[in-house]
Order: C-alpha cells, then sequence, then structure tokens
C-alpha cells in the first residue's frame, strides 16, 4: 500500500464494513465475523476486539427509538396490546439486525485510528 494516500474516514469506514487503514477491504466474512486479515492491503484484525459495544449501543438506540414511539402510538391511538407486542416486537428485531454489524464496523474502526488497546498497569 502506498504511504502516500490518506487514510480513510474511519466513521464513514467502519459503517461500511471497509478495512480501517485502506478503506478498500471488507472487515466481515459472514454477518458478524471478522476476516482475519484486510484482502487488500493485509491489515490484520486481531487487534480488533468490540467486546459487548455494539450490543450495549444497539440496546440503547432501539431501547429509546421503541420506547418513544410505542408511548406516542399509545396516547395518539391506543391501538389493543396484541397490536403494541406485533409492532413494537417486530420493530426491535428490525433494527437491532441492522444496526449491529455497521456499529460493530464503527468500533473496530475507531479501535484502529485510536491506537486503542488493552489497558496495561504500569510498575
Amino acid at each position: 500500500m502506498a504511504q502516500d494516500v490518506a487514510p480513510p474516514n474511519p466513521i464513514m469506514a467502519g459503517l461500511a464494513g471497509r478495512c480501517p487503514r485502506c478503506g478498500k477491504g471488507h472487515l466481515f466474512t459472514g454477518y458478524l465475523t471478522l476476516r482475519p486479515s484486510c484482502e487488500v492491503c493485509g491489515l490484520d484484525y486481531s487487534f480488533a476486539d468490540t467486546g459487548d459495544g455494539p450490543a450495549f449501543f444497539v440496546m440503547s438506540i432501539v431501547g429509546i427509538v421503541v420506547v418513544a414511539l410505542a408511548l406516542w402510538v399509545e396516547f395518539a391511538f391506543e391501538p389493543p396490546i396484541w397490536l403494541h407486542i406485533v409492532m413494537w416486537f417486530s420493530l426491535s428485531v428490525i433494527l437491532s439486525v441492522a444496526l449491529v454489524r455497521p456499529l460493530k464496523g464503527l468500533m473496530v474502526a475507531l479501535q484502529y485510528h485510536h491506537k486503542a488497546e488493552e489497558g496495561r498497569i504500569e510498575k
């Protein structure tokens, strides 16, 4: 890889599931499984450890959106409880599946961009 090429925007690369160094290679082999390395520039993805970060952000975003919409629908239209269950369960699943991959890619790209690593105690 040429060293004079500007690195990609980590937010855009992460959300698109692209390599945080070159912006061309793919991050994932499956839906959430990271590749061992970038097929274009060879960046080793072993540094990436997102842990529960993507799940936390997905739960927070989906929770706020679904609760706000459920309250609005309840006060505006007063639908039966079974309709609430069908609508909000479906929306929760759809939003969760749609958000978890881009957010995991974003966290990997930001880890690379900020050179984040495991904390160590210095003696």
